[in-house]
């Protein structure tokens, strides 16, 4: 059975359909794998066992009357503890939150279910989800699979963990700035930020949700698309890649290479050449405006963080690490006025990107400029943090304020991904065009 834990979800819903594999034992594999592991009380928060083993054996019927849901039915799944989890504590990585007990699923969470997969449990994310490292020292820190004194990328960093260390098959995260991308890339994971509003956020708990967005974190792009589809409740087939050849990318030449260390940009410019070595069209493309909507960011997102959460702060602010309070506070004196006008100008800059990403398949550019950080220099260095955490955002959030969704894969140098950025509400092409660039980086 060990062997099913680093399958993949499009080899493990074959092989269910096969009936070479039993959706009962594949679940009881991994909930002995999470139990026996030394590391997995950094990657769950808590472990659905009655419910994953219950799920499983409707799974397992179903199979047997030809009646299965999906093609991933029976699959074993991770969720990050901000999806209400009927029942079982969501505390969405905060002792602010601590206890917290939904009396019912997310919507995602259900549309899940209906497709068969398997609820294994909830993973550790950092606090409220405002972080790009995956640090929480008031919880629990995820390891990294490279190394596991270095941060493992967040907010979705225990989901991460999860598939990497095969505890799962397949992770559900959120993207707010690149929540589902940091940990993903740093994990050498695919990730998937899908455009706002796609995937209902209600049962999620919320950080901005002007922002907020849901998307699973895969070891490979045909999984991705395979998750993806079950999260939509559309019917979940195989789609094929788009011949290379046929592509025409622009690589994003405005901001992301700024200050990029040396790694990254060998993986991205290795990557590039081997595409353009495959046939593709790559041009490069340059939205000087996307620096105005950065520096918006500041505003548009802590003001908004601050609102929705600033009662339960004040309330006990001794129950958040200082870094995190530190960074909701900011959003303490925005003014109404200043909010409105970055809202407005941000709407212009998304017009000017639709524009200017009109005639391209996809917007090339590294998903993270740095390579995962010290853990204890984080911890013990302000100044570090400061500057590791907004260098780890940089790049991810221009697909988040952009509106638009977004795809790291991972390239032939660890902890490095590729990011290709779609348009709006446009996943499955999206998808088809990841699946090609994954072929000729492998």
């Amino acid at each position: 059975m060990q062997n099913w834990l680093a399958y993949t979800v499009a080899e493990l819903g074959l092989g269910i359909a096969e009936r070479r594999i039993d959706p009962v034992e594949l679940t009881e594999s991994f909930l002995q794998a999470i139990e026996s592991h030394e590391l997995s009380h950094r990657i769950y928060s808590r472990v659905t066992r009655e419910r994953a083993v219950a799920e499983a054996k409707a799974s397992r019927q179903r199979a047997l009357d030809d009646q299965r849901l999906s093609l991933i039915d029976g699959v074993p799944i991770s969720w990050k503890d901000l999806f209400d989890t009927a029942q079982t504590a969501t505390e969405s990585g905060s002792l602010l939150l601590k206890d917290r007990m939904p009396s019912q699923d997310a919507i995602v969470l259900q549309t899940a279910r209906q497709s068969g997969l398997v609820c294994l449990g909830k993973t550790h994310m950092s606090e409220l989800a405002f972080s790009g490292l995956g640090l929480n020292p008031m919880l629990e820190t995820p390891p990294n699979i490279h190394r596991h004194d270095a941060a493992p990328g967040g907010s979705s960093s225990g989901a991460a963990a999860s598939v990497a260390f095969n505890l799962a098959a397949a992770a559900i995260g959120s993207d707010t700035g690149g929540s589902v991308r940091i940990p993903a890339a740093w994990n050498d994971l695919v990730g998937l930020k899908t455009t706002h509003g796609r995937l209902s956020l209600k049962g999620v708990v919320p950080l901005c949700e002007s922002f907020d967005t849901v998307g699973p974190l895969c070891r490979n792009v045909e999984d991705t698309s395979l998750v993806f589809k079950a999260l939509t409740g559309s019917q979940v087939t195989r789609s094929q890649p788009v011949e290379i050849s046929q592509c025409r990318f622009a690589t994003l030449e405005t901001v992301v290479l700024n200050e990029i260390q040396s790694i990254p940009l060998m993986a991205y410019e290795q990557s590039l050449e081997k595409l353009r070595q495959a046939g593709a069209t790559i041009e490069p493309l340059a939205v000087i405006e996307l620096e105005r909507a950065l520096d918006l960011a500041a505003v548009l997102y802590s003001a908004e963080a601050y609102a929705e959460w600033r009662e339960e702060i004040e309330a006990a602010p001794e129950k958040m690490y200082q870094m995190i309070l530190n960074r909701f506070r900011s959003g303490k004196d925005v003014s109404a006025p200043d909010y409105i006008a970055a809202w407005s100008k941000l709407r212009q800059i998304r017009s000017l990107w639709k524009n200017a990403c009109t005639p391209y398949d996809g917007v090339l550019a590294p998903t993270i400029p740095n390579l995962p950080p010290d853990l204890n220099r984080l911890q013990s260095e302000e100044a570090y943090y400061l500057r590791e955490n907004q260098m780890a955002l940089r790049n991810t959030r221009i697909a988040n304020l952009m509106g638009i969704c977004a795809l790291t894969v991972p390239t032939a140098v660890s902890s490095c991904g590729i990011m290709i950025m779609g348009k709006a509400s446009q996943e499955e092409a999206l998808l088809r065009y990841g699946a090609s660039i994954e072929l000729m980086l492998t």
